[in-house]
């Protein structure tokens, strides 16, 4: 089980590495559009600027890599817990095909479906005062998400052998959506993007993050999937 941990979070700082390089290339320009949209609101309204406690030049570089290395492995490493959960269990599909569909499912679960609801903002968008709600309102619908998840799967794995595989996962598929739909109708909504905010910056930074997090998981489901099928094909030759 160690083993796998340790390669998920190996796989995860190569994923970082990467949607570094992403975010380098389609995020931090449109931060820097969001920070001097809110430089000149704030010079127009006659209020001083915030004082950095970090300057920019380090948050684009050192601070945005380790945070994105840190998060990456970190995100390796619950990855690997729960292939090793899942398969053998759930699917009988080969260890590549397991580790992209868990991939896959796991991005849907923890990202898409909570930011469908919440979507990500540039750092000058938001009030300070309502961040710890915010905060609980996403993690709220992560929870949400990965419960409906679980219990779609599940769904499906005991409908199977009654409905059939295609008709099983239809059934669980609906479940899913069904339950996400009442959890996000029923979660409150917040939009606290100044009307006169570019729209286009807007946009750009939610495709860039939506970037980030499809690379973070795309190589880690890939990466993981073919290193943890070599292993295995290496333990058994060596045992034959």
């Amino acid at each position: 089980m160690h083993h796998l941990i340790i390669r998920g979070m190996l796989v995860g700082i190569v994923a970082g590495l990467l949607a570094f390089g992403f975010a380098k290339i389609f995020g931090e320009p449109q931060v820097d559009r969001a920070i001097a949209f809110e430089s000149a609101e704030a010079k127009a309204k006659g209020e001083a600027p915030d004082e950095e406690l970090v300057s920019r030049q380090v948050q684009a570089s050192i601070g945005l890599l380790t945070g994105v290395v840190v998060y990456g492995s970190a995100l390796g490493g619950l990855f690997a817990i729960a292939f090793a959960a899942c398969y053998g269990r759930f699917t009988k599909l080969s260890v590549k095909s397991a580790a992209a569909l868990i991939a896959l499912l796991g991005f849907i679960a923890v990202y898409v479906v909570p930011y469908l609801k919440y979507p990500a903002n540039p750092p000058s968008v938001g009030e300070p005062a309502t961040i710890g709600m915010r905060t609980g309102l996403y993690f709220s619908m992560i929870v949400i998400s990965l419960i409906a998840m679980v219990a779609a799967v599940s769904l499906k794995r005991l409908s199977e052998k009654r409905l059939g595989r295609w008709n099983a996962t239809v059934l669980g598929g609906v479940a899913f959506l069904v339950l996400i739909a009442i959890a996000q109708i029923a979660l409150p909504a917040i939009n606290e993007v100044p009307g006169e905010f570019p729209a286009s910056t807007l946009w750009q930074f939610r495709l860039a993050s939506l970037g980030i997090q499809a690379v973070l998981w795309t190589v880690i489901g890939l990466l993981f999937g073919e290193l943890t099928d070599r292993s295995l094909r290496g333990g058994i030759s060596r045992s034959a």
